[in-house]
């Protein structure tokens, strides 16, 4: 766990004003226990996606804050903390992506969050060095379709259950099941494929 960084962002996480009005103690805690238990599979996910410290750190704390702001509404009877928050995560890395195709990165990060020390950034390039594998498997997924891929990158690397991915995702577990059929096969064809050109080469 990266430890100052987590009790930063958990000082970042604790404004009254969009607590919901009932019993904000109780949900405040809830809310604490979800964020220890999901922060590194979260910034695992980003260090994963993004291979920079700095910005696995912020995306992760945007993941929270909106997290935070529409606790109210979370509802457990539609799926898992972690699907919900992985659902989040998603339009997060996404609305990144469109700021930094839009060549708006550097100036939307000049009101962000605070500079990492030498100490977290250097705990957060341990963690992307341990995600070089996911990122590098990211890179052959790339005959896939962005549905399939990110339906394997949910369920076979960041360690979802399917019903948690497909909440995430919005889409049904039937459909959630077809999709990582699908995406599986191609995978195992595009392995034995490359397996047999290794050994006509050699």
């Amino acid at each position: 766990q990266l430890v100052g960084m987590s009790k930063n962002m958990s000082e970042l996480l604790q404004p009254p004003e969009v607590l919901p009005p009932e019993e904000p103690t109780a949900r405040m805690a809830e809310f604490e226990r979800i964020y220890r238990e999901n922060f590194g599979t979260v910034t695992s996910y980003f260090a994963r996606k993004t291979g920079n410290p700095q910005v696995a750190a912020d995306l992760t704390a945007d993941t929270f804050v909106a997290a935070i702001t529409s606790f109210a509404s979370f509802d457990p009877g539609k799926g898992s903390p972690r699907a919900w928050l992985f659902g989040i995560a998603r339009h997060v890395f996404a609305r990144h992506c469109e700021i930094t195709t839009r060549g708006k990165d550097v100036v939307a990060r000049l009101g962000g969050y605070r500079v990492l020390d030498i100490d977290e950034a250097a705990e957060l390039v341990d963690r992307i060095d341990a995600e070089r594998p996911g990122r590098v498997l990211l890179n052959g997924l790339a005959t896939l379709s962005a549905a399939d891929c990110e339906v394997v990158e949910l369920v076979d690397m960041t360690g979802l259950t399917p019903k948690e991915a497909a909440t995430a995702l919005r889409i049904s577990p039937g459909a959630l099941r077809v999709r990582l059929f699908r995406a599986r096969h191609k995978l195992r064809k595009l392995t034995e494929s490359n397996q047999t050109n290794e050994k006509g080469t050699t």
